[in-house]
C-alpha cells in the first residue's frame, strides 16, 4: 500500500493530488494491482475507505501489509483486517535512518546498508549489522 503525490491543473490552478495504490501478492507469488484511487492528500481516513472498498470487492484477508508510518494507518488496517501483520516498508526504514547521516557520508552508509536489507533471513541480517558496526 503506497501513495504518490502529483500536481494537476484543476479549474485554472495547480493542485496537489495523491494516487493511492494497492498491490497484492497471492500465495503463489503472483502480483496483482488491486486498485488505484485518487484523493486530495494522504490520510488514514482515506486509506480506511480504500480498505473497506477492497473488503466490499471480495478481499477476505490480508496476511502481511507493507506500509509507511502514517499516523492512524495501523488502526485503519486492523479495523478492516484485524489479523493482518503490519510491517514498515524497507524503503521508509532506510529513509528514516539516513535522515541522521550527514550528506558527505550518505553514499557510504547506504552502501553498507544494502547487504543488510537484501539478506535472505534475519540471522544473516543480524550478522551483517554487527559487522557493519
Amino acid at each position: 500500500m503506497e501513495k504518490i503525490h502529483f500536481k494537476v491543473k484543476h479549474e485554472g490552478s495547480i493542485v496537489n493530488k495523491a494516487a493511492y495504490m494497492v498491490i497484492g501478492i497471492d500465495l503463489d507469488g503472483c502480483k496483482d494491482v488491486l486498485g488505484m484511487w485518487i484523493g486530495e492528500n494522504e490520510s488514514s481516513k482515506f486509506w480506511l475507505s480504500v480498505l473497506n472498498d477492497l473488503k466490499n470487492r471480495g478481499v477476505q484477508d490480508i496476511l502481511i501489509t507493507c506500509v509507511d508510518n502514517l499516523a492512524g494507518f495501523t488502526q485503519a488496517i486492523t479495523a478492516c483486517y484485524p489479523q493482518t501483520e503490519i510491517q514498515k516498508c524497507i524503503i521508509h526504514q532506510i529513509r528514516n535512518s539516513t535522515r541522521f547521516v550527514s550528506y558527505k557520508d550518505l553514499k557510504k552508509v547506504t552502501a553498507d546498508l544494502k547487504p543488510i536489507y537484501k539478506a535472505v533471513n534475519e540471522g544473516l541480517s543480524n550478522l551483517l549489522c554487527k559487522l557493519a558496526l
